[in-house]
Parts: C-alpha cells; sequence; structure tokens
C-alpha cells in the first residue's frame, strides 16, 4: 500500500518557518498585508476566503477581505485594485476564483509585485522562462512542487498531469519542464487517457471529476497527486478513487488533507514574499 502523503504536516512545517520570517519583518515594521476580492456568494468561495483569513490571523499577517455582488460593475473593482496597489499596508493582493467571465481581465490590474496568485503574464511568463526566482508561482502548483521535490528527482521523470489550466495544468507543466521532467498534458477531453495516465511515474490530476483515475489507468509505484475536489452525497472526493489506488501507488494524496492545506501555506509564503520585497 502507497504511502499517504500528509499535506497538513507538511504546510504545518511551512508555516512554522513563515513564523520566523514574519517575525524578522516585524522588527523591520513590516506587517505582511493581504486583500482578498471576493465577488458574489459561491458557497465554496466564502469557505476558501475564510480559510484563508484564518491562517493570516494565525501567522500574524494583516488581512483584509473586500466584498462585491455578483451584479458589481466592472468600474468599482478596478478602482479598488487600482487603490490596493497603491497601499504600502497590503503586499499580496488575490482575486478569489470564479468570478463572472467578463470580469477575468481584473486579474491583470494587479501589480505583478503584488500577484500572489501568479496569474499576471509578468508572472506566468516569468514561470515559463525558467526565471523562477523573479516571479510568484500560483499556489496550488507550488504545493504540489514541493511535495514532488520531498519525494524523487523530477529529471527524466514521465509526468501526467490530467488538466490544462491556467490555474493548475498549465503553470505546474512550465514548473516541471524547468526541472527537466517528460510532462504530458491532459483533460477531460483527452482521447484514451489510460494511455496516457498508465505511462506516468508521477500522475498529478486537478480536474474536478470524481473518481475519473481507476486502479487500471496507473501503473504499480506510481506517485498520485489528486488536486481535483468533488461532493459526492455530501462526502467530499478527489479524482482519485483512493482506496484502490492507493493500493498500487508508491505515494499518493487523500482526498482531504492534502493538496488544500499546502495551497493555503503557499499563498502565505507567496505574502511573505511580497512583503519582503518591499523593503528592495
Amino acid at each position: 500500500m502507497g504511502k499517504i502523503i500528509d499535506g497538513r504536516a507538511k504546510a504545518a512545517e511551512i508555516k512554522s518557518a513563515l513564523r520566523e520570517e514574519i517575525a524578522n519583518l516585524k522588527k523591520k515594521n513590516i506587517i505582511p498585508g493581504l486583500a482578498t476580492i471576493l465577488i458574489g456568494s459561491d458557497p465554496g468561495s466564502i469557505v476558501y476566503v475564510n480559510m484563508k483569513q484564518k491562517t493570516c490571523q494565525e501567522l500574524g499577517i494583516y488581512s483584509e477581505k473586500i466584498t462585491f455582488p455578483e451584479s458589481i460593475e466592472a468600474e468599482e473593482v478596478e478602482k479598488e485594485i487600482l487603490n490596493l496597489n497603491k497601499r504600502e499596508d497590503i503586499h499580496g493582493i488575490l482575486v478569489q476564483l470564479p468570478i463572472p467571465p467578463e470580469l477575468k481581465y481584473i486579474l491583470d490590474l494587479i501589480v505583478p509585485y503584488k500577484d500572489v496568485d501568479g496569474f499576471h503574464p509578468e508572472n506566468v511568463g516569468n514561470v515559463a522562462n525558467n526565471n523562477e526566482e523573479n516571479a510568484f508561482i500560483p499556489c496550488t502548483p507550488q504545493g504540489i512542487l514541493s511535495f514532488l521535490e520531498d519525494l524523487t528527482d523530477l529529471k527524466g521523470k514521465n509526468v501526467t498531469i490530467v488538466n490544462h489550466s491556467p490555474v493548475v495544468g498549465r503553470p505546474l507543466a512550465n514548473l516541471l519542464l524547468n526541472r527537466d521532467a517528460t510532462v504530458t498534458v491532459c483533460h477531460v477531453h483527452t482521447i484514451n487517457l489510460q494511455q496516457f495516465t498508465k505511462n506516468a511515474d508521477i500522475l498529478i490530476t486537478a480536474a474536478g471529476v470524481p473518481h475519473l483515475i481507476k486502479a487500471d489507468m496507473v501503473k504499480q509505484g506510481v506517485i498520485v497527486i489528486d488536486a481535483g475536489f468533488s461532493r459526492v452525497e455530501g462526502k467530499i472526493v478527489g479524482d482519485v478513487d483512493f482506496e484502490a489506488v492507493k493500493e498500487i501507488a508508491s505515494h499518493i494524496t487523500p482526498p482531504t488533507g492534502g493538496v488544500g492545506p499546502m495551497t493555503i501555506a503557499m499563498l502565505m509564503k507567496n505574502t511573505v514574499k511580497a512583503a519582503s520585497l518591499s523593503l528592495e
């Protein structure tokens, strides 16, 4: 049976290191500040924002939540972002996704050095061009990469990603290519998905399709990172048939307590990095 990857424990390690960094910043009269913009009343988004605010409070990061109704005029959101860009007490700005399609352009209005979600074209380009030290790396890919670098040498490994979104799959593919992995990017429309997943030394999925990955779709000893999230009959499940696949995998993340805690930990890490940059 595969070893369960404990995201909560790994996130706790990261947050412990951040506490020391935050304490050092406070000695220099810098309190890291994160502003989160929430548009609409999506239940999942509300939960995520509250979790982020709670973690900020635990670490001593200043947190501010700005909420707008889904019917908000784009100009109002623009005005808020431009104001946050100028504020010295706010080092990181995050727009909680999903947002209405007509508002997606507002993500590009956040200045790159406060873009702690890593979605600004400048940050995307730096990651794609293997210039990670000058980029903010999206939080979920950064968390997944942290798991993998603990477990294996990525050079030459066959990695299959089942997600091609700009939030997970695309930046993660670039991060892995930067480390000389051999990367295949698939998605829910891929024909004969099994031929790609079966070949993977490392399988990462974030398709949001319950139990998409079955035991007969992976090879013995594979490392499985499941960033999928769905609710089935009130229960949280991932993309992977966890109970069956864990018997085949060498390491596997659980449906809860895996990637999720790491995503939030990496958001805190990016916020502290942004605060540190403000000293330069």
